[in-house]
């Protein structure tokens, strides 16, 4: 034993020896101001973000193998595609879709992974299996996605009196002068109708002429062809002979030679409409004004465009975004004619700025509201002498930010917001016994730097052992795993940072503050007279009879036991939810139309138009934007969604852009849920289907709701579905459900007739590529004109009037081997069915998705999944009930895929997933944080069971945490959790210093009753002042929909444990350990535990 007290007594000799260094050295106010230096660099480097970056490599992988089945190519391409990939390193997810000539593999990487090495590793598995694509079938295509493709800004162009046409002529100028602001990455073009030029085929003339529309696309692309022959010497030098040449306008179309007719030469414009002019519609974007900014006049929706930017990797979002708007402004009256509207309908800079702005108005309200505290309790100097560790340790934090890698947006400032509260613990407990020192009788005449060496080291060592366990009460929550791990992990890290410089900054600056600020007020406390407030003397009334009677004191242990169950309680009747975020407050959503395949995109364009004027009525809508065939700008839900690659005439989009947050009593969830009940009546009128997807407050998932149905046979998979997509839309609370099958659409096949092709000399391809051209049109080259900004294909089609009627194809002449022609009607028969649906699968195993959202009054997917899970579990195969016929029902995964397709089952996902992940690992942990915790006080103090006297106060937060929730109506989330946790720490940080207390107090003769007493009178006030600043510091948080959970758990419980752990604590120590001391000498200095030389010097005798 004495060696390890020797080497306690050297180490906080050392202590002492770093305090005197420091309290007068010169270099103390250089470090201060360096600190301050380093962090107003890091805030001037950090890149500023709305939401914190999160990698997870994602890459498309799409292949094409046109005629083949969906399940034909899910055979030949998907399946052999997904056991390559399967094979990488890092692989989380693998997401496959297979359609009628075409494929898709979403490979999604692990949170985190490098993205380089998953496109190189991706790249590399590929090409070395290139021998096992099928014949028939494409290259892949491989494009990786990143967060850094997401759009932050968003420039929708429209006016009254500007067509589609006109509009995209000039958002394509506005583009190529954006794509020289040298921070943008990639920028695109929605909506609007490209320049090109149509030639519209007369099916009749064709017929008469009899010219094979095969023969037109080829001598098109054999006009429009240059190229360099070689070259000659002249006398005057080398002469270059290039042949051939370009189609430069629309009239150089028309005169191309395409035969000759009765001794006649036939030009393409004898049998054909060439114009150079807008293309034929094929997507439709709309702009309307909303209720609360709709000019006069512009009451109807107008064509527009919108253009979109992305920023590069690592760039300030704030930056490039003020910057393409200068760039766009210079623009006005030149490139953008008078006439013509630029309106930003995303721009997640402003949204950053006002973000940071807002939360760092509200860090300043928080130090300015501790030090307010401080300065009311202790004094206004020493408010100073604490507020001075404020800004410092702040400054250190935001430095370390920078050197790992963060951005500066809303989890990293909530991070130091968060901080505030824990980090001037250590500034407040040094303070606050300078302060007692300076009003003992027996410190008088002590000189000022020994007294405040003295003080500071006397609480120096529970100090450090009491940060060491808040770390360790938070650091554990950044190994958090899944997508939510690194959207929260600059809360632990950042707090843990903090903790470290706030223990750094007492020992160094604290001292030296306390010196140079303090001094004058040091004889005029040691005078006055040290009474102890009516509370205190309360305080001791009370707690002496429950120390002295042991029934008493088991009593009031049972209460507040009784109490910690009651709360837990709300938690099982349901009067506080669990959810794993809550909903923010942003200023757009989504509204995402889906109407059954087969219907026009005009069709569409109606039901949408339809859906928008109610939107437009909302008095919160400043504008919206109507996208027909084609998705709206996507965000991170979007990109995790894959909405970009939503296309095609029985979808549309609706962005929906709010007035600003601070300018509206309603949150966007609000509103969200006004316009669901507005929209889904008008929906359901025209046989839709609409989500309303709002920005998620966290990590997006592919729909809140989300089942996952397996089975042994595909069909059945589709047949149970749609059960259980019937189930949703009965079960109360599930909204906007939907799932991933197409709807039952017509097809027409054309029979190619091999024998009498064989007889006319006519190949299979000429009548594929004969349909082709009628029906999509082929595109035969590009008009080379110098001046434009964007390609002008040529495209080669019949009328919209003709290829409507099948009928009208039937003459279209194919020509044979030997010249004549021949009609496609005696070439084909025509067939009518049903267009196959897409199969999907995931992690190798096909599945069929059902999906729903969560809306009322138990907006958590946990309990919509409680009621469905008996209903689920009960579905026999063919529909009835499993219970009642004796068969088997389905099985449920709730966190893992099943092993086997053996057997029917679904697996949930979604929101419910992360939940799962987020509350495993933060349980896990916590678990993690109670070692940590137990064997850092074992460690200090010596002894096993101490620890236990310590931590019982852990869950005594609860009681305050769990019934704030329900007062507030507040869901219990991940951030409530983090707040449970972290408050754990600072609980324990109190524990210790009471046990430390009443230990010393042992030590220096105290009869053991009087000194659990004394140390709730005494160490309450430093315990009661970072407990109040831990709630002035959360207070600024309350009302944030993200974090106000965090704030909640913060408040509440360090109230809560701060007013039981004052008398519990002494009440357990004094239970475990009275019987330790001989019953005549409570104050005897061997309390059965090895004695701790704290450094402290012996008390003075009075003067």
């Amino acid at each position: 034993m004495k060696p390890r007290a020797h080497y306690r007594v050297r180490r906080l000799g050392a202590i002492r020896r770093i305090l005197a260094f420091f309290i007068d050295s010169p270099l103390t106010p250089l470090i201060l101001v360096a600190s301050l230096v380093l962090g107003a660099l890091a805030v001037h480097l950090l890149p500023r973000e709305e939401e914190p970056q999160i990698t997870v490599p994602m890459i498309d992988i799409f292949v094409e193998m046109p005629g083949t089945s969906a399940r034909e190519i899910e055979q030949r391409v998907t399946k052999p595609l997904e056991k390559l990939l399967w094979e990488l390193p890092g692989v989380e997810y693998l997401y496959a879709t297979s359609k009628p000539g075409q494929a898709l593999v979403i490979v999604r990487f692990l949170v985190g992974w490098n993205e380089e090495r998953a496109i190189v590793s991706v790249n590399q598995k590929l090409g070395a299996n290139l021998d096992m694509i099928p014949g028939g079938a494409s290259l892949p295509l491989v494009k990786p996605r990143r967060i850094d493709d997401v759009p932050i800004l968003a420039l929708t162009l429209h006016g009254p009196h500007y067509d589609a046409f006109a509009l995209r002529q000039i958002a394509a100028a506005v583009d190529d002068a954006v794509k020289q602001v040298r921070e943008v990455s990639e920028t695109a073009l929605i909506g609007g109708l490209r320049r090109q030029v149509r030639v519209e085929l007369d099916a009749a003339l064709l017929t008469a002429y009899r010219i094979d529309p095969n023969d037109v696309v080829a001598r098109l692309q054999a006009a429009n062809r240059q190229s360099r022959a070689g070259s000659v010497p002249t006398p005057a030098g080398e002469m270059l002979i290039d042949t051939g040449g370009f189609l430069q306008d629309a009239a150089a179309v028309g005169a191309v030679v395409l035969g000759e007719y009765q001794g006649q030469l036939v030009y393409l414009r004898d049998v054909a409409r060439v114009e150079d002019g807008p293309e034929e519609p094929e997507q439709y974007v709309l702009f309307g004004y909303g209720a609360s900014q709709v000019p006069a006049g512009h009451a109807d929706e107008q064509p527009a465009v919108t253009l979109t930017v992305a920023k590069r990797p690592g760039t300030n979002a704030i930056d490039v975004g003020n910057r393409v708007l200068e760039k766009v402004g210079l623009l006005a009256g030149s490139a953008i004619p008078p006439g013509v509207e630029v309106t930003v309908t995303r721009n997640y800079g402003q949204t950053a700025t006002e973000k940071s702005n807002e939360l760092l108005f509200h860090m300043g309200i928080a130090v300015v509201g501790v030090s307010i505290l401080v300065g009311l309790v202790l004094g206004w100097r020493e408010a100073l002498v604490v507020a001075l560790a404020i800004p410092m340790t702040l400054a250190l934090t935001l430095a370390t930010f920078h050197l790992l890698g963060f951005t500066l947006n809303r989890v990293t400032l909530f991070a130091l917001i968060f901080s505030i509260g824990i980090l001037v613990d250590d500034p407040i407990v040094d303070v606050e016994n300078i302060v007692r020192h300076f009003r003992l009788p027996e410190r008088r005449g002590v000189p000022l730097t020994e007294l405040i060496i003295d003080a500071v080291n006397e609480v120096r060592s529970p100090l450090i052992l009491a940060t060491l366990t808040v770390i360790a009460a938070v650091l554990p929550m950044a190994f958090v795993q899944g997508l939510m791990g690194p959207y929260m992990r600059p809360i632990p890290i950042g707090a843990t940072a903090a903790m470290l410089f706030s223990m750094a900054v007492s020992f160094i600056v604290t001292p030296w503050a306390a010196n140079k600020m303090l001094g004058a007020l040091a004889t005029q406390r040691a005078e006055a007279a040290a009474r102890e407030d009516w509370s205190t003397r309360l305080y001791r009334r009370v707690m002496s009879p429950m120390i002295r009677s042991h029934r008493l004191g088991m009593t009031f242990l049972l209460a507040i036991t009784l109490m910690l169950a009651a709360a837990i309680g709300l938690l099982f009747i349901g009067a506080v939810k669990v959810k794993m975020l809550p909903f923010d407050n942003k200023s757009e959503l989504q509204v995402i139309i889906d109407m059954d395949e087969g219907h026009t995109l005009e069709q569409t364009a109606y039901v949408a138009l339809d859906i928008a004027r109610v939107i437009r009525e909302e008095p919160e809508v400043t504008d919206y934007q109507v996208y027909i065939g084609t998705a709206a700008p996507y965000n991170f839900n979007g990109l995790v969604r894959h909405y970009f690659l939503r296309r095609g005439p029985s979808i549309a989009d609706i962005q929906v852009n709010f007035v600003p947050k601070h300018e509206r009593a309603a949150q966007s969830h609000v509103i969200a849920k006004r316009l669901r009940e507005r929209i889904t009546p008008v929906a359901q009128r025209h046989d839709a289907r609409v989500k309303v997807a709002e920005v998620p407050p966290g990590p997006p998932v592919l729909q809140t709701l989300v089942a996952e149905v397996y089975g042994p046979d595909y069909a059945q998979q589709i047949a149970d579905a749609r059960r259980i997509r019937t189930l949703f839309e009965a079960t109360p609370g599930v909204v906007d459900v939907d799932w991933y099958m197409e709807a039952e659409q017509p097809q027409l096949i054309f029979r190619f007739d091999q024998e009498k092709a064989a007889r006319n000399g006519v190949t299979a391809e000429q009548v594929e590529h004969l349909i082709r051209i009628a029906q999509a049109g082929v595109e035969t080259g590009l008009l080379h004109i110098a001046g434009a900004l964007e390609d002008v294909p040529i495209r080669v089609r019949l009328p919209l009037w003709q290829r409507a009627q099948i009928s009208d194809l039937l003459p279209l002449p194919l020509r044979s081997a030997d010249g004549h022609t021949v009609p496609l009607a005696e070439l084909v028969r025509l067939e009518q069915t049903v267009a196959e649906h897409s199969r999907y699968r995931k992690n190798l195993l096909p599945v069929v998705y059902v999906t729903g959202d969560v809306a009322g009054a138990e907006e958590s997917p946990v309990y919509a999944l409680l009621r469905l899970k008996p209903q689920i579990r009960d579905l026999a195969p063919d529909g009835g009930s499993a219970a009642a016929e004796g068969g088997d029902g389905m099985t449920i995964w709730s966190t893992r895929q099943p092993f086997s397709t053996l057997e029917r089952s679904i697996k949930w996902d979604g929101e419910w997933h992360i939940t799962y992940e987020v509350f495993r690992d933060l349980g896990a942990a916590f678990l993690v944080v109670l070692i940590l915790i137990y064997t850092l006080v074992v460690g200090w103090f010596r002894s096993l069971r101490t620890p236990f006297i310590i931590m019982a106060a852990i869950p005594f937060s609860l009681v305050g945490i769990l019934p704030a929730h329900w007062a507030l109506g507040a869901f219990f989330t991940a951030t409530s959790m983090i707040g449970f946790m972290a408050g754990a720490g600072i609980v324990v940080r109190n524990s210790i210093i009471l046990v430390d207390f009443i230990k010393l107090r042992v030590r220096e003769g105290m009869p053991l009753q009087q000194a659990v007493v004394d140390a709730g009178a005494v160490r309450f006030r430093p315990m009661m002042l970072t407990a109040a600043a831990v709630v002035v510091g959360g207070s600024v948080i309350l009302f944030d929909p993200i974090f106000q959970g965090l704030a909640i758990s913060l408040m509440a419980g360090e109230v809560a444990s701060l007013l039981l752990s004052r008398m519990a604590v002494p009440i357990l120590y004094y239970q475990a350990m009275y019987r330790r001391f001989p019953a005549n000498q409570h104050g005897a200095a061997d309390s059965g535990e090895p004695a701790i030389d704290n450094g402290r010097l012996p008390p003075r005798a009075p003067a």
